[in-house]
């Protein structure tokens, strides 16, 4: 099976990231790979960005009471206020499972970019990272802090009835399951879950993976290591979760209408696809794009490409449609 070639404006932040992380994942690379992601996680003070955000974060106890989390919580200054209800982006970083920072700006630079053009507070969930912390704690972080968001959004100023839950690959993964685990579990009503590149299917074992598989930048041993740390010897299995691999779930039914978008180059095409494919003939909202030539989180590596900002403007104009709907 022939791969899929990428978009030409892609090529050069393709061929600057496989100089510095190519090669498979292995536990032997993964303290090389936290302390390259620990360097690049900004201060508060430097995400403030002289002013123009509001930042604090809080700790924010976990859902056994055992331990906490991290929700850092940026509010655009101009709409800033007590008095103030303004919708909430509430955003999951990726990083495999195993790895990144809720403060990462690779992963929630253009959402500050959105909360700002929005009115909205963008906030950036925590939580425990696997192998250390395998399923469920990584759910059980991001359900409670977004349990505690929608508690306490009247004292910040927010929009409990405006939530959009958000992630990308495998925060991706864990929006998704999110939103599974509010429609089961209980929680707020989310307007919507903005699945981008999302991890979904643990069985690593689709198409487009078997066809970018040495190529894309987040390829079969990437996606296998941190399936792998997630959920252990059961990875792959039967006995695996919905809520920890969502492509599990038997019954997408009854979810907050979805944004699913990923790259034609990439290993989580297909499971992508699927995923919006199965919403539909459960009845639901699901819209979908496929970016020609992409490889994984291509927006991120180049942004000002013309690919990326097409992505960029898709998702704006989903989020303002679906918050104006709310």
């Amino acid at each position: 099976m022939a791969a899929i070639p990428f978009d030409a404006a892609l090529l050069d932040g393709y061929r600057a990231v496989r100089e510095t992380g190519a090669g498979p994942m292995s536990l032997e690379r993964l303290s090389s790979v936290r302390t390259e992601d620990a360097a690049e996680v900004p201060t508060l003070d430097e995400l403030r960005r002289g002013g123009q955000f509001e930042v604090t974060s809080v700790p924010v106890p976990g859902a056994s009471g055992a331990s906490e989390t991290e929700l850092l919580i940026c509010t655009p200054a101009a709409v800033a206020g007590p008095a103030a209800s303004r919708p909430v982006l509430y955003f999951v970083h990726g990083g495999g499972y195993f790895s990144g920072d809720p403060r990462h700006l690779f992963f929630i630079k253009p959402l500050l970019s959105e909360a700002e053009r929005l009115g909205a507070s963008l906030i950036s969930a925590g939580y425990r990272l696997a192998p250390e912390h395998p399923y469920p704690a990584p759910l059980d972080d991001v359900y409670a802090g977004l349990l505690w968001t929608a508690e306490h959004a009247a004292e910040l100023g927010l929009d409990a009835d405006r939530i959009v839950v958000a992630g990308t690959s495998a925060g991706g993964g864990l929006a998704a399951a999110l939103s599974l685990s509010v429609r089961d579990k209980g929680g707020p009503q989310l307007v919507g879950q903005l699945l981008m590149c999302p991890m979904l299917d643990d069985r690593n074992d689709t198409a487009s993976a078997h066809q970018m598989d040495g190529i894309d930048l987040w390829d079969r041993s990437w996606n296998g290591f941190g399936w792998t740390a997630l959920l252990g010897s059961a990875c792959g299995t039967p006995d695996v979760s919905p809520y920890a691999a969502p492509a599990r779930a038997t019954d997408l039914s009854g979810l907050p209408p979805a944004f699913i978008d990923v790259g034609s180059a990439e290993t989580l095409r297909d499971e992508a696809v699927a995923y919006a494919d199965r919403i539909w003939r459960a009845g639901g909202s699901a819209e979908l794009h496929v970016w020609s030539g992409g490889y994984h989180a291509f927006d991120l590596v180049v942004p000002d490409a013309a690919i990326s900002r097409a992505a960029w403007q898709a998702r704006r104009s989903w989020l303002e449609r679906v918050l104006a709907a709310a």
